[in-house]
């Protein structure tokens, strides 16, 4: 293993095992854009106890939140848009192995959430997912496919319920002290 690979790995590892559990959203973001070279807008949030897959692969928008253990797979990148809105608990994957189970085969898909979407507790967001303007993912939905702007979608998989209000004048930015 080359020594960038071991630096890499260990960023990584200091990242989900000490950094996210720092109850300091300035030194969390400080590592999270230096040390891991995320894209993090102004205003944004990630609480605590979240997980990721790869050193760099994310981008955030302004005043956008990731609540606390979240894991988000950044091997095939995670662009997510502002005044975002991401619950706890939220698996967000970008990376998957072919039908036929050829574990030696892993394939990468980007994931796009953009700008005001809301996604509940413990959906799941799968490779190669685009969740448009608006959208709103019900808590447990597992999202298989996109989504289209202001749908609200629910189940497993995500089927569409219903369309939002499209009233986008508020911010998603919050910050709770030492979460």
């Amino acid at each position: 293993m080359k020594i960038r690979n071991i630096l890499s790995e260990f960023r990584l590892y200091v990242c989900n095992h000490v950094i996210s559990h720092v109850p300091s959203h300035s030194i969390r973001l400080f590592y999270y854009r230096k040390a891991m070279g995320f894209e993090i807008g102004k205003g944004s949030t990630i609480y605590m106890n979240c997980r990721f897959d790869s050193t760099k692969g994310l981008e955030i928008g302004i005043d956008s939140v990731i609540n606390g253990g979240c894991r988000i797979d950044t091997r095939g990148s995670v662009k997510i848009g502002s005044n975002v809105s991401i619950s706890e608990d939220v698996v967000i994957l970008t990376a998957d192995h072919d039908e036929l189970f050829d574990i030696t085969e892993a394939r990468d898909k980007k994931v796009t959430i953009e700008d005001y979407v809301w996604v509940g507790t413990r959906a799941m967001i799968l490779p190669g997912t685009n969740i448009a303007f608006g959208a709103v993912v019900a808590a447990s939905a597992t999202v298989t496919k996109d989504v289209a702007t202001c749908n609200v979608v629910a189940g497993i998989p995500a089927k569409f319920i219903k369309m939002r209000a499209d009233k986008f004048d508020y911010s998603a930015k919050y910050r709770r002290l030492f979460q």
